[in-house]
């Protein structure tokens, strides 16, 4: 790796420089193959594998090209956290790093749809008001509580036409309390109520399809 597009000297070049530092006369002027030229071949070795990764080092200072010290810079950024586990490559990992060290927290609905868009989710936002001297016949009769609620709809599939939800039925010998159909994106979740504001309630509907253009929207 080249870091920040600095190419690092070769072994010729500082033995170049090691021999122009020589003092000058006639007991200086060595054989290029000589015991003496072989000496300062060793040390340009030496000093063209510290300067090629004094350059590494600026790649591994720079989370989009991290290497060997990704693991470090995962720890610093408390990656992986519970929401979103372990990537599967490197790339991954990098990705997910930099969105955690660059993410800008934000309280709009847009906010919350961008970042559902960065790790695979389409949702839509719905804010709830309770209900006002003013409303209209068929608004919802909603108490005060509404008031700091929202509700996340995750569509079914990703915009590569994927399926993004996870799907169980309850079966014989779960516990008391399993739902009898259970489905979600636990992942999205956990982000989306990470990152919501700690006096608002979080509500997440999901869309399943069922039949060819019959949509029913189940609510969590």
């Amino acid at each position: 790796m080249a870091g920040a597009g600095i190419i690092a000297r070769s072994e010729a070049d500082h033995a170049e420089v090691l021999r122009q530092l020589l003092p000058r006369g006639a007991a200086w002027d060595f054989a290029p193959g000589g015991t003496f030229a072989g000496l300062l071949a060793a040390l340009a070795a030496e000093f063209a594998r510290v300067d090629a990764r004094a350059l590494d080092l600026l790649d591994e200072a720079d989370p989009r090209t991290a290497l060997e010290t990704l693991i470090d810079w995962e720890r610093v950024a408390g990656l992986p956290d519970a929401c979103t586990g372990q990537p599967d490559n490197v790339g991954e990992r990098r990705v997910a790093l930099v969105e955690k060290l660059t993410s800008i927290a934000g309280q709009r609905p847009a906010d919350f749809i961008d970042l559902a868009a960065r790790i695979g989710y389409e949702i839509d936002i719905t804010e709830h008001r309770p209900l006002r001297t003013g409303f209209r016949v068929g608004d919802r009769c909603n108490g005060e509580d509404w008031a700091f609620a929202w509700t996340v709809t995750v569509q079914p599939f990703d915009g590569a036409g994927r399926p993004v939800l996870s799907i169980a039925h309850f079966k014989v010998g779960d516990p008391v309390g399993t739902r009898v159909r259970g489905f979600g994106s636990l992942d999205l979740e956990c982000v989306i109520t990470r990152a919501a504001p700690s006096h608002t309630n979080v509500i997440f509907a999901y869309v399943i399809e069922r039949e060819p253009d019959f949509w029913i929207d189940f609510t969590s």
